[in-house]
């Protein structure tokens, strides 16, 4: 009975062992953390976000200011000026989230220099995290960072110091 017992646990063995997937991951905040050219353009994504929002924050103070002169002086005004400067507020307030959009919407300036700036790190970084994938057999490698949840990590798998290598830079410690 033990020696069945033993060739099953050795035949399961050898079937897994052929069929076995190797599996690593990576941490991409680490690695970004890494290269000095993404903190160079999340710097420069910073500054212009920073500069566009106070711009967004002057226009929306100047039609705040707009709207209290025009109730201070409501009373006296026509009704032909009374609709006047509501459109005159009701305008402002149009270009101040037309301005935002172009800037922080979905297809905004923001987003078009993040792609022109983070885009190309994140491709080479893709091609390393390649590189090492094919040399090294791996089936799959996870980002410790996206969403994905892991639980537990042996180090040993931890393949983001290779890649920020492929990359040419240096690693720092975690």
């Amino acid at each position: 009975m033990k020696k069945l017992i033993v060739l099953f646990a050795l035949a399961t063995l050898s079937i897994t062992g052929t069929f076995a997937q190797k599996f690593a991951y990576i941490d991409t905040e680490y690695i970004l953390k890494n290269i000095p050219e993404y903190k160079t353009a999340q710097n420069e994504l910073d500054n212009l976000s920073k500069q566009w929002q106070q711009q967004i924050e002057r226009k929306y103070s100047d039609i705040d200011k707009m709207y209290k002169d025009y109730q201070a002086e409501e009373i006296l005004l026509t009704e032909e000026l009374k609709n006047k400067r509501r459109e005159e507020i009701i305008k402002a307030e149009q270009a101040a989230k037309d301005f935002q959009k172009s800037k922080f919407g979905v297809d905004g300036e923001l987003f078009s220099k993040r792609q022109e700036l983070i885009k190309p790190i994140q491709d080479e970084i893709y091609k390393a995290i390649k590189e090492i994938s094919s040399m090294e057999q791996y089936a799959i490698i996870f980002d410790k960072a996206s969403a994905l949840t892991l639980i537990y990590t042996n180090p040993r798998y931890d393949k983001s110091d290779d890649v920020i290598k492929r990359l040419g830079y240096s690693p720092t410690t975690k």
